[in-house]
């Protein structure tokens, strides 16, 4: 259903323009929440896992360009349209690809029934830049990572710009909140593999290490790292070796090291 843009406050609109992120997560309904796609490829993958789309806005010279299939398989949402210059007006910056959809947020799994049957998890704890947490989505789905826990300081993964910098690759790996302490995940067979520089770690291609049936990689913020009581309680202290004095990557860089030595 084509709805032509006329005004910036025209209902229907508010998802694409006044709504911050905390307001289209919905803690208060989460089965309400909402989340933002952008570019074609991306909205394509979501569409392509059974996310549910409830509106786009669109270029109107890209309904019958990049959007057209996507538009197809949407059935019958609104598709809220105008120029390039009214629309970048409307979100506060130019479209990527010219194409942005709301979708429902979709129902979490628990950390068990994610994480039942895998091999390889990471714990993502308190990373809170977006575009790290895309990177490190998008290497975890890259290098067959099975599951994605986040500590509720952390990011969102489904936040915008996570999503687009993922390049679609949060809709891939299942993911949820991990609330418990890290021992938790003993219970479920994992041993935990924090990424540290401490005086007792052991390096990344430790054959040990690498030869664990179960094995959580948990990453930490960007800034300080890991809290002192989360690398007190792992199972190894992980570094990966490095050249030059150079002490540390970031941490979707870092990430992207372990997932491959790891996997």
């Amino acid at each position: 259903m084509i709805v032509e843009v006329k005004s910036l406050t025209q209902p229907g609109l508010e998802v694409f323009s006044t709504l911050t992120e905390a307001q289209l997560r919905n803690k208060l309904e989460p089965r309400k929440g909402i989340f933002i796609a952008e570019s074609p490829k991306v909205i394509q993958v979501a569409l392509d896992n059974h996310y549910e789309p409830l509106s786009l806005l669109c270029e109107r010279r890209h309904i019958e360009g990049d959007a057209a299939s996507i538009i197809a398989q949407c059935g019958d949402i609104p598709v809220y349209t105008g120029d390039r210059e009214l629309l970048a007006n409307l979100t506060g910056y130019q479209l990527t690809r010219g194409v942005l959809c709301a979708f429902r947020r979709p129902v979490l799994g628990s950390v068990a029934d994610i994480c039942r049957n895998t091999r390889r998890i990471v714990v993502i704890d308190g990373v809170v830049d977006t575009t790290n947490i895309g990177a490190i989505f998008r290497s975890a789905a890259a290098m067959g990572i099975e599951a994605v826990l986040l500590t509720r300081s952390s990011c969102d993964p489904l936040n915008r710009r996570a999503v687009r910098v993922s390049m679609g690759s949060v809709f891939l790996v299942p993911w949820t909140w991990l609330d418990a302490p890290m021992p938790s995940l003993h219970e479920l067979g994992f041993k935990t593999a924090a990424m540290a520089l401490s005086e007792d770690s052991v390096s990344i291609d430790n054959p040990q290490l690498m030869a664990e049936p179960q094995l959580a990689i948990v990453m930490g913020t960007e800034g300080d790292g890991l809290p002192k009581q989360t690398i007190a309680e792992a199972d190894y202290v992980v570094r990966i070796p490095m050249h030059h004095q150079v002490d540390s990557l970031n941490v979707a860089a870092a990430a992207a090291v372990a997932f491959w030595q790891l996997r």
